[in-house]
């Protein structure tokens, strides 16, 4: 099997509707003999923050030693960034070869697995294969029936925050998200919440009491000194002072608060993470799609929020960076997201907007979108391709002396890289 073969055959395992639950996963697992339970775990869900605070942490395991396997979704540019092992994808032949040991296997299931299911039964194996000393496993959708939630006893999970996302599968109110969230607690293993909704933090701490698991809350108060410039932040939660932090965006401060804090339980849980391991593991971190800069000259930085709380924090680190000056907005939205939130949001700090169409069955039109930003005041004009919109924006950037920044979707990520590369000077 070629690695185009094997992503064909992933891609296409299951398109039937399955229904919630974690039966099908657990028998793939169980047929190649349970791989999971000979991983230890540090298991992450959440609605915003699981990516960045996966990548620090994992970051900080290999500086301080550990084989850290990291497990995230969607990917970003390339499918086998979702299973990597110390920073480094699944290699293309890998993958071809373990989704070929897989397929007899999965085509003898009474009820086939997701792709989302065979892509996890496929990570552990590989995590295995590679005597992976912890596992940073980073939540699909939810929790409670999410197909990682197969693993039995975590070093410890973390529930970064909760808004409201993904309502018609997750519930419409936050503390039913919330309750899906906790699905990821372990009888008698910690779990640490980082966001700041009181509402969801009492029906997990509620979760976590009748599992008898230790629960723990990031003290944003401990959070002081922070410093942000477009190279970096600086911050100080609790003991450790002065963390210097690669990441951009102002919610990278409380990611990285809810990554110390978890560093502290794990120390207690029994991993060595000496202190420099800590400090150079934090600079190190490097995350994709999250406030990155993709372009120097001009300025364009993508920020894959997709929900009304991330681009409300994406909009925050703009007028933070850049105080009172507009910016020019690349913009593409999922019609079953709240996108009138979202552009609401952006017309705080947008100037004008080219919108696009994200190659997403489930997409709003570029021409629907722009209509729904010139409401909110925004100069907004439909593109019909991310190499246009991007052409356009850059144009207009280097005219005006504007910074332009990419929000609303990361399934846009790969072709805005790519029309980057054609238009402007890395």
């Amino acid at each position: 099997m070629t690695y185009a073969e094997a992503l064909e055959y992933i891609h296409g395992v299951n398109s039937a509707f399955c229904k919630p639950g974690l039966e099908r996963v657990s028998a793939l697992c169980s047929a190649i003999g349970n791989p999971e339970r000979k991983l230890k775990f540090i298991h992450i869900g959440g609605t915003n923050g699981k990516g960045s605070t996966s990548c620090m942490l994992a970051q900080v395991l290999k500086e301080a030693g550990y084989r850290v396997g990291l497990y995230t979704s969607p990917y970003i540019y390339r499918f086998n960034e979702r299973i990597a092992v110390d920073g480094k994808p699944i290699a293309d032949e890998d993958l071809a070869r373990l989704t070929e040991w897989m397929v007899p296997i999965v085509e003898k299931q009474s009820d086939r697995p997701t792709e989302f299911e065979l892509i996890t039964a496929i990570a552990m194996q590989y995590f295995l294969e590679k005597e992976c000393d912890v596992v940073v496993l980073e939540v699909g959708l939810g929790g409670r029936f999410d197909s990682t939630n197969i693993i039995d006893s975590p070093l410890l999970s973390i529930i970064t925050g909760i808004s409201l996302d993904h309502t018609a599968l997750l519930g419409n109110t936050v503390e039913k998200i919330a309750f899906e969230k906790a699905g990821i607690i372990k009888m008698g293993r910690p779990v640490l919440y980082g966001g700041r909704d009181k509402n969801a933090e009492a029906v997990i701490e509620n979760v976590a009491n009748e599992r008898g698991s230790a629960f723990h809350r990031v003290d944003h108060s401990k959070i002081r000194d922070t410093s942000l410039t477009l190279s970096g932040g600086r911050l100080t939660y609790g003991e450790w002072n002065s963390v210097d932090i690669s990441l951009l965006g102002t919610y990278q401060v409380y990611n990285a608060a809810c990554v110390l804090e978890a560093i502290n339980i794990l120390r207690k849980e029994g991993l060595n993470l000496d202190t420099g391991a800590v400090y150079r593991g934090m600079k190190a971190a490097r995350w994709r799609a999250r406030f990155e800069i993709i372009s120097r000259d001009p300025t364009v930085i993508f920020d894959g929020a997709h929900n009304p709380e991330g681009i409300d924090a994406a909009v925050d680190g703009i007028r933070e960076y850049y105080r009172d000056e507009r910016i020019i907005a690349i913009s593409g939205v999922l019609a079953d997201k709240d996108y009138r939130a979202v552009a609401r949001s952006i017309s705080r700090v947008a100037s004008s907007a080219y919108t696009i169409t994200p190659d997403n069955p489930r997409a709003l039109s570029a021409k629907d979108y722009a209509a729904v930003l010139f409401e909110n005041g925004v100069d907004a004009r439909p593109t019909e391709s991310v190499d246009e919109a991007v052409r356009l924006a850059t144009d207009r950037a280097v005219r005006e002396g504007k910074a332009v920044f990419c929000l609303g979707s990361l399934y846009t990520y790969s072709a805005v890289i790519d029309a980057i590369n054609k238009y402007t000077e890395k």
